[in-house]
């Protein structure tokens, strides 16, 4: 009889972890995990891994350092158990940002990362929309890069009809155009050409005018993109104006900018773990697709 799967979880995204097992009908791996009084991280793995398939779950995010050092002493701990195959689970990879060396002096954070992750042992990596595609290749591992424009889509329909998709700026071009193709829509962008340290022009490239407005992105951090996108779709005559993202940062007062701007709504996903409630924010989970890559790679 094959054996199932055995998902453990870093303390980042407990939640997600847990609903993916129920997903998958499975219990969450059992180990201890705590801090010692210093501060170091201390790990035991209670569950039989020797000879299966094994998934670590783990958001780098908010507290990257500690989170990032915390999955690779989960995954030592596991290689060391003697596991088949050891799968990282990160749903938001953080430092995919630092993915290129755009002026001297500087380190390519993304690539270290995918470097330490290997060598800490793993052996497949599932993740959601980085931030940017190449950094799937600074993996020598197997990588299933997940897109979450069509889970997005399936919730937004029934808020923007007759809609108009809007990237907003030039990096978000490739994820709006998968999400134009979704719902059979056309796209507008908005172009931004920095005047100084201080001022930015944005340009709308296409018509919104009388149309409903679908602002798509990967990501939500300080909330200062889509807050200027929204208010700018705004200004050029859009009706209702929704924005969805897949990873919902939120960096300091990003909520409040966001709560206060033309938005009548955000979507987003669980990749990273909410403390906040607001009605303003729908949350829409990724367990079953998760639960699906996992049963693909077993």
């Amino acid at each position: 009889m094959l054996k199932k799967p055995v998902l453990f979880a870093g303390s980042s995204n407990l939640k997600l972890a847990q609903d993916v097992c129920r997903e998958l009908k499975i219990n969450l791996g059992a180990m201890d995990l705590e801090q010692f009084p210093d501060g170091e991280t201390n790990v035991q793995i209670l569950e039989d891994v020797r000879g299966r398939d094994v998934f670590v779950l783990q958001s780098i995010v908010r507290q990257p350092n500690h989170y990032l050092f915390e999955l690779l002493i989960i995954i030592d701990a596991i290689k060391r158990a003697s596991a088949k195959t050891i799968t990282a689970v990160i749903p938001y990879l953080g430092y995919c940002r630092a993915d290129r060396k755009s002026k001297p002096g500087i380190p390519i954070t993304a690539k270290l990362v995918a470097n330490v992750l290997a060598t800490a042992g793993i052996t497949n990596l599932i993740t959601f929309d980085l931030h940017s595609e190449q950094v799937e290749g600074f993996f020598e591992t197997n990588v299933d890069h997940l897109h979450c424009q069509k889970l997005l889509c399936d919730n937004a329909k029934h808020l923007v009809e007759d809609c108009v998709v809007v990237a907003p700026d030039i990096g978000g071009i490739k994820i709006a155009e998968r999400t134009t193709k979704l719902l059979a829509t056309k796209l507008a962008l908005i172009n931004k050409e920095r005047l100084s340290p201080y001022d930015v022009s944005m340009t709308l490239v296409g018509s919104v005018c009388n149309k409903n407005v679908l602002i798509i992105d990967d990501l939500c951090s300080t909330a200062g993109t889509l807050v200027e996108a929204a208010n700018l779709c705004k200004e050029q005559g859009a009706k209702k104006i929704i924005a969805a993202v897949t990873h919902g940062l939120f960096v300091g007062d990003a909520i409040e900018k966001l709560n206060a701007s033309a938005l009548e709504y955000l979507l987003i996903t669980d990749t990273i773990e909410q403390h906040t409630c607001t009605p303003f924010i729908k949350i829409i989970s990724v367990a079953p697709m998760l639960a699906y890559a996992i049963k693909a790679i077993c």
